[in-house]
C-alpha cells in the first residue's frame, strides 16, 4: 500500500513551522499511543505519526520529502538509506511524556546518537559527467577532538557518573493522572545537562564539546553516466555522531553544465549539423564532432530532407554502472543562403528553369528603377 503524504498525517501544512508540528504530533501521539488506545489500528497509526515526525522534524530530509516526496526517502543511495530504524516507537515519544499508565522510561538522552547527514553540491563539465571524474571536495563537519579522543576530558582525566541522575541524563517524576493514569515525566538532568557525566578538567581543545569543527578534503569518485540532479552517497563521511555514535553520510548532488554542441537524452547524445541545399541534394561526405574530441565521417546520401536523423551506434554517453553506451543521433538542417553571387543567382534560375518552377523576378537596381532600363 502506497504510504500517505507526511503533513497530511500529522494534520498540517506544508508551510507548517517547527513548533506548530511539534504540538501537532504531541497531539495524535497522545491518542494513538499503544499504551493509551487499544483498538487495533492504534499501533500502525502511531508507527505511521511517530515517522512522519522524523522527517519532517529534521530540516535536510524534510527538504528532500518536500522535493523528491518518499521516492526520495529510499534506499540505492537515496537520502532516507541511513534515516535510523522508525520501529522504536518510543524515540520521539518519550521526549514529551517518557511513559503512560506506569510504563517503563528507557533512558534515551545519553544514548548513542548518529551524526547528522551533509549535503554537498558540486558542478562538472559535461564531459566528466559522461566519461567519470575525480573530484576534490573540502567538507566541512564536526569531527570527534583528537587530543581528548572524543570524551570531552582532558588527557589524564576521566568523566565522572552523574549522581543525580544516575548516568540517565534525565530526572523523573511520577504523578497520577485520571485520564492516563500513572504517568512518568522525564526531563533533562540538571547536574550533567543530559550528558549523564560530570567532565571535571574539560579538554583544553574541545572545551569538553567531545567534538571539533574541521574541515576535510574528500576526493569523490564520479563515476561515468552520471546525469544533472544525480545524488552521490558517501557512507561515514557525514557529522561525528555523538556518545560513541556512528557517522552520518554525506550525499554529493551532481550539477551538470550544459554542451555547446550536445544535448543529452538518456544515454544518448543529439546534435544538429547545418549542411547547403546542394549538399543535401547532391549528397556528401562531413566530418562531425565526437564528445571525446574525436571526428566521425557521416555520409549524407543525395536526396536527403532537412530534419533527416542519422544514428552513429555506440558514440553517446557510456551507461551508469553498466556496460555500453548510448547512441549519437545527428539531425541535419538545410540552411538557405542569404547572400548570392551574380554568377550564383544566374545559376540557380537556370536550375529553376530546368525544374520548370516559378521563382520570383531578378531585382531591379537603382539606375534601372529611375530610367525605366
Amino acid at each position: 500500500m502506497d504510504k500517505r503524504d507526511y503533513y497530511e498525517v500529522l494534520e498540517v501544512d506544508r508551510n507548517v513551522d517547527k513548533n506548530t508540528l511539534k504540538k501537532a504530533f504531541r497531539k495524535l501521539a497522545q491518542q494513538y499511543h499503544p499504551d493509551v488506545n487499544k483498538t487495533s489500528e492504534a499501533e500502525a497509526r502511531f508507527k505511521e505519526i511517530n515517522e512522519a515526525y522524523q522527517v519532517l522534524n529534521d530540516d535536510q530530509r524534510r527538504a528532500v520529502y518536500d522535493r523528491y516526496g518518499h521516492a526520495g526517502l529510499q534506499g540505492n543511495g537515496g537520502f532516507g538509506a541511513d534515516m535510523g530504524g522508525f520501529g522504536d516507537l518510543g524515540s520521539i515519544f518519550e521526549e514529551f511524556f517518557s511513559g503512560f499508565a506506569g510504563g517503563s522510561t528507557s533512558s534515551r538522552r545519553n544514548a548513542p546518537r548518529r551524526g547528522a547527514d551533509l549535503r554537498a553540491d558540486i558542478k562538472i563539465s559535461f564531459e566528466e559527467a559522461a566519461f567519470g571524474t575525480d573530484y576534490m571536495l573540502e567538507v566541512p563537519r564536526m569531527e570527534p577532538c583528537d587530543l581528548c579522543d572524543g570524551s570531552g576530558a582532558e588527557p589524564g582525566s576521566t568523566p565522572v557518573r552523574c549522581s543525580t541522575c544516575s548516568g540517565t541524563g534525565e530526572v523523573q517524576r511520577r504523578q497520577q493522572s485520571p485520564l492516563f493514569g500513572m504517568v512518568v515525566t522525564s526531563t533533562t538532568c540538571p547536574t550533567c545537562g543530559g550528558a549523564g557525566e560530570i567532565i571535571s578538567s574539560p579538554c583544553s581543545k574541545c572545551k569538553g564539546q567531545k567534538r571539533l569543527r574541521k574541515t576535510r578534503k574528500l576526493n569523490v569518485k564520479i563515476p561515468a553516466g552520471v546525469d544533472d540532479g544525480t545524488r552521490i552517497k558517501l557512507a561515514g563521511e557525514g557529522e561525528a555522531g555523538q556518545n560513541g555514535g556512528p557517522p552520518g553520510g554525506l550525499y554529493v548532488i551532481v550539477s551538470v553544465e550544459p554542451h555547446p554542441v550536445f544535448v543529452r537524452d538518456e544515454f544518448d547524445l543529439r546534435m544538429e549539423v547545418p549542411i547547403s541545399f546542394t549538399q543535401a541534394a547532391l549528397g556528401a561526405t562531413l566530418r562531425v564532432p565526437l564528445l571525446d574530441g574525436d571526428e566521425d565521417e557521416l555520409e549524407i546520401p543525395a536526396g536527403t530532407q532537412t530534419g533527416k536523423v542519422f544514428r552513429k551506434r555506440g558514440l553517446g554517453i557510456p551507461r551508469l554502472q553498466r556496460s555500453g553506451r548510448g547512441d549519437m543521433l545527428v539531425t541535419v538542417r538545410v540552411v538557405t543562403p542569404t547572400k548570392l553571387t551574380p554568377e550564383q543567382e544566374a545559376l540557380l534560375r537556370q536550375l529553376s528553369k530546368s525544374f520548370d518552377e516559378s521563382v520570383a523576378a531578378p531585382q531591379k537596381g537603382l539606375f534601372d528603377r529611375i530610367f525605366g532600363t
